[in-house]
């Protein structure tokens, strides 16, 4: 079950926001939130549900240790075991095929025995629910949140359905408070409502038209891709990739606000960014500020020698690109990152300074561009020759597809209608137009009635074509379900 489905729409959330507001104690409607959680896990993910569970069980039990020995030396020792049990589960399920083939080349070429091990599937969101599940025991050894004592607490904050299959990553000591106290108002629900509404027109109305033409380039043999085919098929997964995982954040905001939660943005509108530092500003926020403040910061941040920041740095993003997944593919993604972030702290930023800001934004889009493609691409090799076509340093290829067949009225629309969705200006001119920047006669024309109006029309209209286009079956899943 998706956000993006007509059963969550009309059949899981009319149910769930029913039961939920007809409860008045939050203890209960904290019960009843766990129950819809663990069947909307158990939806799609019945087999590993157990894996959840004793995840919940364990951080449980660890967080009240830590807190009841927190000012002796064990704190130190129980929460490292804490740790290494969270990460081992992740590990386990996550990276064992991985270990197994990258050792089994090594022990080839020494002419060893290789080993073997049984194909183990991946848990749904198991990278976020883990990394929910650091951030409480380390919140709770750090002083910054006080050990849950209540069961049900802590396996809602851990299995809360709108966050737990992909994100943002919520962490504990941000909504503490609000397990225990929160209120659902007609603002927030109102606002949740437009939020989650924007959201699955990301999702629906971009994000699944670009994925066609995105998956079918990529999945093109070699020999038929084009320099202008490769250009237009990272395009389309650029702004697929961003309307995806941006469009089920603010679904899940939204989500959110309407029982009650106040979540922290997770997009910032990165593609606007005039440096590779400032993107890891706006782009997964949640996911760069769990690095910089679990990881980054106690490695030492920017607080020490030059070649140490650059080592911290792309410690970081190496992990950070080893947690998206066991590939080489997203390990070389995350250096690749971690490298320019590197370069911009030692010079590069004071040189791009001085440019024009246009060359400023340039260059990111390039370097962001070039990034997709190692996360896109199936294999590294396959990242490799598809950068070869698409700056020209291997022979164009010769086949069926041809820019024009698949650069049709539809997607030339929505690759427009995206760009210019990646910007603020949609969001200004909806929610925050400034009167006194507008002039006479179109303040007399756009009273508080006639922008109330046109804002519901708006979502309406967004809604109703949503609606159709999920009725019509044109379905993808989304692209962060995979890690």
């Amino acid at each position: 079950m998706v956000f993006s489905s007509l059963i969550f729409l009309f059949l899981f959330l009319p149910v769930v926001l029913g039961g939920y507001l007809l409860m008045k104690k939050t203890i209960w409607r904290n019960a009843f939130l766990l129950f819809a959680s663990l069947l909307f896990y158990a939806w799609g993910e019945l087999s590993f549900l157990w894996v959840m569970l004793v995840s919940i069980a364990f951080n449980y039990c660890f967080a009240i240790l830590i807190n009841d020995f927190r000012e002796k030396v064990w704190a130190k020792w129980i929460l490292a075991f804490a740790v290494l049990g969270n990460l081992g589960i992740l590990a386990f399920f996550k990276y064992a095929g991985f270990i197994e083939t990258n050792l089994n080349c090594l022990l080839t070429s020494a002419n060893w025995t290789t080993i073997q091990i049984q194909n183990i599937p991946l848990p749904l969101g198991i990278s976020f629910f883990t990394f929910h599940s650091l951030s409480y025991v380390i919140d709770v050894y750090r002083k910054q949140a006080k050990a849950q004592r209540n069961p049900i607490n802590l396996a809602l904050y851990i299995s809360l359905f709108p966050q737990l299959i992909a994100g943002p990553i919520i962490r504990y000591h941000d909504v503490c408070d609000q397990l225990t106290e929160r209120s659902v108002t007609l603002n927030k629900f109102a606002e949740g409502v437009r939020r989650f509404v924007s959201g699955l027109g990301k999702k629906v109305l971009i994000a699944n038209v670009l994925a066609g033409p995105a998956d079918q380039i990529f999945g093109l043999p070699a020999g038929q891709l084009t320099v202008g085919l490769s250009w237009l098929g990272i395009i389309c997964y650029t702004l697929q990739i961003y309307f995806d995982f941006s469009g089920y954040s603010d679904m899940a905001i939204g989500l959110g606000l309407m029982f009650g939660f106040r979540f922290l943005e997770n997009f910032n509108f990165p593609y606007i960014s005039q440096s590779i530092r400032e993107f890891w500003q706006r782009w997964h926020i949640s996911l760069s500020n769990w690095f910089r403040d679990y990881l980054y910061i106690p490695l030492g941040g920017n607080k020490c020698s030059d070649l140490r920041v650059t080592f911290n740095l792309l410690t970081v993003f190496f992990l950070c690109g080893l947690w998206h997944g066991a590939s080489w593919n997203f390990i070389v993604w995350g250096l690749y990152h971690g490298s320019f972030l590197g370069l911009e702290r030692s010079g590069l930023s004071a040189f791009l300074n001085r440019l024009p800001g246009i060359f400023r934004h340039l260059y990111v889009l390039l370097t962001v561009m070039i990034g997709w493609v190692l996360f896109r691409a199936d294999t590294l090799p396959q990242a490799l020759s598809y950068l070869s076509t698409m700056f020209g340093l291997a022979p164009g290829g010769v086949g069926y597809y041809t820019v024009g067949i698949i650069l049709n009225r539809e997607v030339a629309f929505i690759m427009a209608c995206g760009i210019i969705g990646c910007t603020p200006l949609l969001k200004n001119l909806l929610l925050n137009a400034d009167p006194a920047q507008i002039s006479l006669r179109m303040r007399n024309l756009l009273t508080p009635q006639v922008v109330a109006t046109l804002r519901v029309a708006f979502m309406a209209t967004v809604m109703s074509l949503s609606v159709m286009e999920m009725a019509s079956g044109t379905y993808n899943p989304f692209i962060y379900f995979r890690f």
